[in-house]
């Protein structure tokens, strides 16, 4: 399935290069539509065998290569902006660059419900932007969602960090904020299929490195998630967790824990027995079932929503 691609302007005059996927002319009328929220050292490249996966059952596709990655961080066409480099980053941008991404869409869509999905660090991204504290300039943003869907959400490393390097790594990253850093992901975890680990190995666009701040704030979101901010969660704002059970970049059982804690009038988790962290890479059938799962959320969320005007 084709899509259209744009470079569009988002918060601090940053370029970024974004995707749209539209259901074609012999698939379902478009329903709804989600912001897809990609991973940590990953790029909307590597979702492009999935991405058409839902634009077929009727649900409009908008992702973005984020803030320090992809082809937003590291084009080499004149596109990207001069000040954007690899894991440059920080939460304070990505709720702010979340919260563009809905503008953007609500302008071009504005009678389709908004759903706001995101995987691994993505995935940690949207639950932080659900749970913003009133405070925060993006607040309002949170309820023109009609739910949140997080793959693989990074809330805990399954192998968490040695308390004393993120004690330094913290410090360090408040003196020398945007200091790359190694920060590799274990690729044989990533996937049981073979090819997909192979690929990801040579992607030129997947580096292992993130800047420090960008990294601290990353792991610090998520413990916060599970220490104090999942008690912001709108009541009724629905979501939807799916996670492999054999993850072991991300932990399963802190998105369980997660799911738990939060009080909400419809929530989901579906465990994917036995699976690796990337359900969109997996083998067999994983991938049609998660489409599947998110489809039918969708679709039951958007059945209860009163009906727009087109």
């Amino acid at each position: 399935m084709s899509f259209t691609e744009h470079w569009l302007q988002g918060p601090q005059a940053t370029n970024f290069y974004t995707r749209t996927y539209t259901p074609s002319a012999d698939a379902p009328q478009a329903t709804a539509v989600v912001i897809y929220v990609h991973g940590f050292a990953e790029h909307i490249g590597r979702y492009a065998h999935f991405h058409p996966k839902l634009a077929e059952r009727g649900v409009v596709v908008f992702t973005f290569d984020q803030r320090g990655f992809g082809k937003t961080a590291l084009d080499k066409e004149g596109h990207k902006s001069p000040d954007s480099a690899y894991g440059k980053t920080s939460w304070t941008d990505q709720v702010a660059d979340i919260a563009w991404a809905i503008d953007h869409v609500k302008e071009k869509y504005p009678a389709l419900p908004l759903f706001l999905v995101g995987h691994s660090m993505g995935g940690g991204e949207v639950l932080g932007f659900a749970t913003q504290p009133t405070t925060s300039p993006h607040h309002a943003k949170v309820f023109l969602l009609s739910g949140v869907i997080a793959t693989s959400p990074l809330i805990h490393m399954t192998k968490p960090t040695p308390k004393l390097m993120r004690a330094i790594g913290g410090f360090l990253s408040k003196l020398v904020p945007y200091a790359s850093f190694p920060a590799d992901v274990d690729s044989s975890a990533i996937s049981h299929d073979p090819k997909v680990v192979e690929e990801y190995n040579k992607d030129p666009m997947v580096i292992g490195r993130g800047t420090l701040r960008g990294l601290d704030d990353m792991l610090s979101l998520g413990e916060k998630l599970l220490k104090a901010s999942y008690s912001n969660w709108p009541e009724e704002l629905p979501v939807l967790f799916c996670h492999g059970t054999a993850d072991q970049v991300t932990s399963f059982p802190a998105s369980q824990e997660f799911h738990d804690k939060i009080s909400v009038k419809s929530k989901r988790i579906v465990p994917f027995q036995d699976q690796y962290h990337e359900l969109q890479n997996e083998t067999g059938d994983v991938p049609d079932r998660l489409v599947n799962e998110i489809v039918t959320f969708i679709g039951e969320q958007s059945a209860s929503l009163p009906k727009a005007k087109m």
